[in-house]
This record gives C-alpha cells, structure tokens and sequence, in this order.
C-alpha cells in the first residue's frame, strides 16, 4: 500500500510538471501569434457549437460543476476515469442508493481495487452540455472523495481538449 501511494504521488508530481510545461509551450506560442490575428480567431463564430472552458486549480486539476436531476453537484474532469464515479452520498441525493449486493464491480483506483456499483444516470448538464443515458459507478465515500467527470459522459462530445491552461469541453 505505501509503494502504491509513492507510485501515485510521483504519478500526480509528473502531471503537475507537466501540466505547467504545456502551460509555459501555449502561452508562448500564443504570444507568438500576431494580436490582429489572434483578434480576428477569438471573433469567429462557432457554428452552433457550446463549448464550456474549466480553468485549473490550484491542486492543478478541473473542477467543475454540474446538474443531475437539476441538482447541483461537484465534480473533477478525470480523462483517466473509464465513466462518471459517484460517491455514495452525492449518489443518494438523486435516489441512487445501490444495495450492497449491487457492489459487484471491481474498480481499480489509486489507492487499489475496490468494489462499486453500476449505475446510469439519465441526464448529466455540465455548464449546459447536456448528455443523456450516462454510465456512472457508486463508490464507497471512503473510497471516493471526489466525484470524477469521466469518459462515459466526455466521449459522448464532440471534443474535450486541454488548451492555453484550461480544460474545454465542446458538444
């Protein structure tokens, strides 16, 4: 278990550095970009596209907020993360209670393998990015601080990208 949280903090110090790295390239390369041009891209129109842009914060990750059921709810942006990870309390609060019999998945995380339970969420509204029909895990709270923004509902937009220090999700 301590090997596991070594490998996971160096894990977490190498994408922080790299993070800042790719900072330091974008910011550069746009300052490189005449201001008439850059001027004329940020005018162009998006052709009925909605886009949604999460900057970092000061840990280095994307948090964002969120809307099930028109309930709010927090999240962390993990590109990592197969599908949306939920933990048992903010599951509960839009009538996702799995049994404990419905723990039956196995689940690899930083901190080792857990069970969680398969859930779909009906519609997830992320700065109104609407996706319908999501995958979803329940974790035990211990096992999950944070609920993660996962692939089951970023695979379903056009793109998400990192760009110039932020994370852009665009449907």
């Amino acid at each position: 278990m301590r090997n596991i949280m070594i490998f996971a903090a160096i894990l977490i110090g190498l994408g922080t550095f790299m993070a800042q790295m790719a900072d330091k390239m974008s910011s550069a390369s746009a300052t490189s970009v005449p201001r008439q041009m850059a001027a004329v891209q940020a005018a162009a129109p998006q052709a009925n596209n909605r886009s949604v842009s999460i900057p970092r914060d000061a840990r280095g990750h994307f948090q964002t907020e969120g809307r099930i059921d028109g309930q709010r709810i927090a999240f962390m942006v993990d590109t990592g993360a197969s599908v949306v990870a939920l933990n048992e309390t903010s599951a509960a609060r839009f009538g996702l209670r799995p049994s404990r019999g419905d723990y039956n998945a196995k689940v690899t995380t930083a901190n080792g393998t857990i069970k969680a339970a398969r859930a779909r969420i009906a519609m997830l509204d992320v700065g109104g990015l609407i996706v319908r029909d999501v995958d979803a895990m329940v974790l035990p709270d211990e096992a999950l601080s944070e609920n993660l923004l996962g692939l089951s509902f970023l695979s379903k937009l056009r793109r998400f990208e990192y760009a110039n220090g932020q994370m852009v999700l665009e449907q």
